[in-house]
C-alpha cells in the first residue's frame, strides 16, 4: 500500500464542470434517484462515473482501489440522495465531493494499516541476548544487576544498555552511538566481562 497517496481535504475541483442543461439534467436525475428511481440512478451513473473514477484513481494512485471506492461512493449516494439540495450545489458537485471522501478515507486506512504492520514487526522481531548476561539476569537480584551496570564506564553502559536492555543488535548499536561496529563491538564486550566479574557469573 506504500503507493498510496493522501493529498489535501477539500471540494474537488470544478474543473470539466458540465454545462446548465447537463448540470440541470444530473440534478434531476439525483432527485428522481433520491425518490427511488433505480433507471434514473443508473443514467446518473453512466453520465457521471468516468469522473468519478478519474478523481478517485488521481487520490488513491490504484486502479483496483479506486474502482471499489466508486462503488462505496454510489452506494452512499444512493443510500444518502434524499440529502442533495440543487439549491445548495450541483449534483455533479456533491457526488464527487462524496468520491473525495471515500477516497480520502481509503488512503488513511492504508497508511494506518501499513503503520500497525511496521509496528508489529519492529516490536515482534528477535532479540539477540548474551548468554552472560542472560544467566545473569536470571539468577541476580534487580538492586545487584543495577549495581553493576552502574560499575561499568559510561561508553561501556550506554552500549550494554542499547543492546542487551533496549534490544538492539551491534550493527543497530553502532548506528546509535556513532561508532564503528567493531568499537560496539568492543564495548559490549567488555562490559559484560566486567559484569561477569562483578555479579560472579560463570563464562
Amino acid at each position: 500500500m506504500d503507493h498510496l497517496k493522501s493529498v489535501p481535504d477539500g471540494v474537488p475541483s470544478s474543473e470539466g464542470t458540465p454545462s446548465g442543461d447537463a448540470s440541470a439534467r444530473l440534478g434531476s436525475l439525483m432527485q428522481r434517484s433520491s425518490r427511488g428511481d433505480e433507471v434514473a440512478f443508473a443514467e446518473l451513473y453512466d453520465a457521471t462515473s468516468a469522473r468519478a473514477y478519474g478523481l478517485a484513481l488521481r487520490v488513491v494512485r490504484n486502479p483496483a482501489h479506486a474502482e471499489e471506492v466508486v462503488q462505496e461512493a454510489y452506494l452512499d449516494a444512493w443510500r444518502t440522495s434524499s440529502r442533495f439540495d440543487p439549491a445548495r450545489g450541483s449534483a455533479i458537485g456533491w457526488l464527487l465531493t462524496i468520491v473525495h471522501r471515500k477516497a480520502v478515507d481509503r488512503v488513511r486506512s492504508a497508511e494506518a494499516a501499513t503503520a500497525r504492520d511496521a509496528t508489529y514487526h519492529r516490536e515482534s522481531r528477535p532479540v539477540e541476548h548474551d548468554s552472560t548476561l542472560e544467566a545473569a539476569h536470571a539468577s541476580l537480584e534487580a538492586q545487584r544487576v543495577r549495581t553493576a551496570v552502574s560499575g561499568l564506564t559510561e561508553v561501556q553502559r550506554e552500549a550494554v544498555e542499547l543492546a542487551f536492555f533496549g534490544g538492539y543488535t551491534h550493527t543497530q548499536v553502532a548506528t546509535m552511538l556513532d561508532v564503528p561496529v567493531g568499537t560496539a563491538k568492543t564495548r559490549i564486550r567488555d562490559g559484560l566481562i566486567r559484569l561477569r566479574d562483578a555479579m560472579g557469573v560463570g563464562s
